[in-house]
């Protein structure tokens, strides 16, 4: 393997990685370590904003293949990102709480 191809390979398995890790934050799939669902937005942003700064870095030097992954990659995190925000956003209090999660008297 030449130079280039390692650098092809590292790159993809980089986009896979972040990836990966933001499914796990967005919920979509369990936890490795603790086998439960987790949901983290403020994670899954993070791992987000890193893929749009590595695409941001890297413009101009990614081939065409490394172009679409990174891109259908982010467009569908993107998407999942909305959507989970949009169910947390729909949740409603229980009615016996007040704003500071303390019960009413």
């Amino acid at each position: 393997m030449n130079t280039q191809e390692k650098q092809h390979v590292l790159f993809m398995n980089l986009i896979v990685m972040f990836h990966s890790l933001a499914w796990q934050q967005l919920g979509k799939v369990k936890n490795p370590a603790t086998g439960e669902i987790e949901r983290n937005l403020e994670g899954a942003r993070g791992l987000i904003d890193t893929l749009e700064m590595l695409k941001a870095k890297t413009e101009g030097h990614r081939n065409e293949d490394e172009e679409r992954f990174l891109n259908d990659i982010l467009k569908e995190l993107r998407l999942n990102f909305v959507d989970e925000n949009s169910k947390v956003m729909n949740q409603t209090p229980p009615a016996d709480a007040s704003k500071d999660g303390e019960k009413s008297p």
